[in-house]
């Protein structure tokens, strides 16, 4: 068996289930703080928690092994690229945005959130964005 086509497909796989939360959590986000009932309020709090604890952190964590695995399996020397290192900023920037997904969804836990929905629906946008880069950068592998 090809280990480096296992570790792609399993990477694509982790990334595609880590988007999905990325781009779901902050569109409950808007929906919980537009909530005013105090039950609405409670099921978008397990809500979140269980995208983010259940499905987000492992798919996060999925995504970075066999990324690492797969860089691994092609050697580092394709840090030398600049695709990889436009995808590595990216995946960074990535991961900084998840864990302040984390730290609103703490927020929103102890009813101390102070974001408007604007803002989550602009801040909605950044991994798509993200996403458009990094698909871009792979495909066409600038030098």
């Amino acid at each position: 068996m090809n280990l480096y086509l296992l570790f792609k497909s399993l990477h694509l796989i982790a990334v595609i289930s880590w988007m999905a939360g990325l781009l779901y959590l902050p569109r409950i986000f808007v929906y919980h703080s537009e909530a005013e009932d105090k039950s609405q309020k409670t099921v978008f709090k397990v809500m979140e928690r269980k995208l983010y604890n259940y499905i987000m952190m492992p798919a996060m964590m999925l995504s970075w092994l066999f990324g690492i695995l797969l860089i691994h399996s092609l050697s580092f020397s394709v840090f030398l690229e600049l695709w990889m290192q436009i995808k590595t900023i990216s995946v960074v920037i990535l991961t900084y945005y998840h864990f302040t997904l984390g730290k609103y969804l703490n927020d929103f836990a102890i009813d101390n959130n102070q974001k408007s929905p604007k803002f989550f629906r602009i801040y909605n946008e950044i991994p798509t964005i993200i996403l458009i880069v990094v698909i871009f950068v792979v495909v066409f592998k600038p030098i």
